[in-house]
């Protein structure tokens, strides 16, 4: 590879890493490849793109982006690194699932927007709840009382009609 190649690869790494809200290492040691194009497809399907890069020029780009100081005791060995753009939670699930399932894919560590996380909180992150699910949630919410409401004004409209009902058959006897 010669130096030209090698320059093109550290700026496309640089421009995953500044279109990316997540970057989650795992050492994929071990897995073989039927399993990681399983991976890559389960990646590709919640938009994570995943790549394997030469260490060499990953630490480089991450150095010349800046912030990423933590990962660079990580960049040992065969490293993956999946980069989500909103949705970060879905690397994680991905990367729990399926290490949990071979105990071959090791999580290494991962930054969510600018916060670094090592690798003993793969689980709390997996277990977040999706942005899809916070935002349905906060409309429940959010149309809960308005429903509250409507039940209410139904319930007093059907006991009005109960009672004029009532009144009515009184009358009527």
């Amino acid at each position: 590879m010669n130096k030209a190649e090698k320059g093109e690869i550290i700026e496309e790494i640089k421009e995953l890493i500044k279109n990316s809200s997540a970057m989650f290492l795992v050492d994929y040691r071990g897995v073989n490849v039927a399993d990681i194009n399983k991976l890559r497809s389960s990646f590709r399907k919640d938009g994570v793109t995943y790549k394997v890069f030469k260490n060499t020029l990953f630490k480089k780009a991450i150095e010349q982006v800046g912030g990423y100081d933590q990962l660079n005791n990580l960049l040992v060995g065969m490293i993956g690194v999946a980069f989500a753009s909103e949705n970060f939670v879905a690397p994680a699930k991905i990367i729990k699932k399926y290490s949990d399932d071979s105990q071959k894919l090791t999580f290494k560590g991962c930054y969510l927007e600018s916060t670094f996380y090592g690798a003993d909180q793969l689980s709390t992150i997996a277990s977040m709840p999706t942005k899809e699910e916070i935002i349905a949630g906060i409309i429940g919410s959010v149309n809960a009382p308005a429903s509250g409401i409507v039940g209410a004004l139904n319930a007093v409209m059907r006991d009005l009609v109960s009672v004029i009902d009532e009144i009515s058959k009184k009358k009527a006897a």
